[in-house]
């Protein structure tokens, strides 16, 4: 047996676990279930005749013998309504197929391939779509003799127009990501692509649509039937009962009731049903967004904390999963900040940097959140679970720059836009809002500030983005800048220039900056004191001139003796760990 007929069951029972812990799907579930054991077994679950009448019981409500009460002409409604059943599952099914085969097949093939076939498919959308449906199908009913099948194959067809377009839009935002590419230079088929790559993205979509597209067929099905252009009286189907109750309306209204229940509820369940199966099939290759909680608790001031300090951390704790998944990120992190300090957290990929940074501001991502450890922040005890809380020191208190400048600015507005729109809440008006976006940029040392304040972030460098970054996460006048990696994506005259401004205005500001980094010459140029963290845990802190002199911990060691500027021109760099096991004697 392979890997994938062994993980295949698990994966199956997974999925079904996580469409079955949604109340409204197992509802949705059931009364679908409910109809589709009732279009099997009409005969026996509905002993009665539908055709029969009995002119002695008239209108009457639901009773032991005819559950649903009888109609205008002595019929038992639920019989009706029972017989009525297998028309629409069977409509719905030919019309979802159709539309699903078409659908999928032309949206699909159009977003990811693109080019004349795109623009061919686009055409027959558009045509398809300018025709009115409900006339088309009134025409193929007319030729078919009021037969149902061909109405409601036509129905697909026209209603795979609308789905191919949303597939196809969907198509090519996956078709852009970067293992899509990879997946194209590692010698993959389009077919294999499509199939192991894009389909299983764009379930969510596709499951969305058929849901919907389900209810509109039952709702088509129904008003056919309804204008009397299907299936023959006195054939039972719902359409034809929903006319029958409207004739009765003023005098009986009962009626109305299940037949216009059955198809309320059936639209309702296939729309919620869609929606289910969406986020379960979405689950299974993304993390569900979980908020983190609010703690109760009432945090304690630490004890050893330094009386000058403006920030300090004390055993905070990163983690992620719940129960016996959980799995810890980030372990016991302490460290103290004094007014216009720098301190850099230096690490490898994957130590733990960014998160402790992201935890300051309560912006950790989906499923991590700190399960312990409190921060000091002027004295006031901050527990770091507490989002209300930290959401109120963002700005003011806590600032923060991005590690890519472009992500963090909107390209649909202008640089002095989006500064403005942070000013603002300072509560200044026009004029002097204006005016403080012409002195942050010249503060971050940009030429022309008035013409730049004009420009789109598409329209500047990223070395300029970078200090638009910085002017914007200045403009609320924060006590605390964190700097997540401020340099990476710049050359090194940028950079250069970058980490002066940083120094510059940290001093003049007496800001405190926390500087997040895998570059030592950052370290060396800019910070006052350095951590080195390694899988979450703090391994040595101590200033800077003491870390790169007398460095105690081994892997610091290591980690100062792989760093590429202190390389010899010409010879190999060692790693790290080539480092570390030379220095310890103890392979890592």
């Amino acid at each position: 047996m392979n890997a994938t007929s062994t993980l295949s069951p698990a994966l199956s029972a997974s999925f079904a676990q996580r469409l079955l812990s949604r109340p409204l799907a197992v509802v949705a579930l059931l009364w679908l279930l409910v109809l589709l054991v009732l279009s099997v077994g009409a005969p026996v679950l509905a002993p009665l005749d539908p055709l029969e009448q009995d002119l002695l019981a008239l209108k009457q409500l639901p009773s032991a013998e005819h559950w649903l009460g009888t109609d205008a002409l002595g019929r038992d409604v639920y019989s009706r309504m029972v017989h009525g059943v297998p028309l629409t599952i069977a409509g719905v099914i030919e019309a979802v197929v159709m539309a699903s085969l078409l659908g999928l097949s032309l949206g699909v093939s159009a977003g990811y391939f693109g080019g004349l076939w795109d623009r061919c498919v686009q055409q027959y959308v558009s045509l398809v779509q300018s025709l009115p449906t409900m006339l088309i199908m009134l025409a193929v009913l007319a030729v078919f003799g009021q037969a149902m099948l061909p109405a409601m194959v036509t129905l697909g067809v026209m209603g795979s127009a609308g789905v191919s377009r949303v597939l196809r839009s969907v198509t090519l935002a996956v078709r852009e990501e970067l293992y899509i590419a990879a997946a194209r230079i590692s010698g993959l088929s389009d077919a294999h692509i499509i199939v192991r790559h894009v389909l299983p993205r764009i379930a969510g979509p596709v499951i969305v649509q058929m849901s919907l597209f389900a209810a509109i067929a039952v709702i088509v099905q129904t008003g056919i039937s309804f204008l009397g252009l299907g299936v023959a009286p006195p054939a039972p189907t719902w359409g034809s009962m929903i006319f029958e109750a409207s004739a009765s309306l003023n005098d009986f209204p009962w009626l109305l009731v299940p037949s216009g229940g059955v198809v309320a509820l059936t639209v309702l369940s296939f729309g919620l049903l869609g929606d289910s199966l969406r986020d379960a099939s979405t689950e299974s290759w993304s993390r569900p967004a979980v908020r983190q909680s609010v703690k109760t608790r009432q945090a304690v001031k630490p004890q050893n904390l330094t009386t000058d300090s403006l920030l300090s951390l004390r055993d905070v704790t990163i983690t992620t999963g719940m129960g016996s998944t959980m799995r810890t990120l980030v372990q016991g992190v302490n460290f103290d900040l004094k007014q216009g300090e720098t301190l850099g957290i230096v690490g490898e990929s994957g130590s733990g940097k960014t998160l402790t940074s992201l935890s300051l501001m309560g912006l950790l991502p989906p499923g991590v959140q700190v399960s312990a450890g409190t921060a000091v922040i002027n004295g006031e005890v901050i527990d770091l679970s507490n989002e209300k809380r930290l959401t109120q020191l963002r700005g003011a208190t806590v600032g923060m720059i991005f590690q890519e400048p472009m992500a963090a600015l909107d390209p649909c507005f202008t640089i002095g836009h989006q500064l403005a729109e942070v000013i603002r809440l300072q509560g200044l008006g026009a004029a002097q809002v204006q005016a403080k976006v012409i002195e942050l940029l010249e503060q971050v040392k940009i030429p022309n500030p008035q013409d730049v304040a004009k420009r789109y972030p598409h329209q500047i460098s990223g070395g300029m983005a970078q200090r638009v970054g910085i002017a914007r996460a200045l403009a609320s006048e924060p006590q605390i800048l964190l700097a997540d990696e401020p340099t990476t994506a710049l050359d090194v005259t940028v950079q250069a220039e970058i980490l002066a401004l940083l120094r510059s205005l940290s001093q003049s500001r007496q800001m405190a900056v926390v500087l997040v980094t895998h570059d030592w010459g950052v370290v060396a140029d800019i910070c006052d004191r350095a951590m080195v963290l390694r899988h979450g845990q703090v391994l040595e802190s101590a200033t800077v001139v003491d870390l790169f002199h007398r460095p105690q911990h081994p892997y610091t060691q290591a980690l100062l003796a792989a760093n590429p500027h202190s390389a010899k021109p010409g010879d190999v760099l060692p790693t790290v760990d080539d480092k570390l096991m030379n220095i310890t004697g103890v392979a890592t």
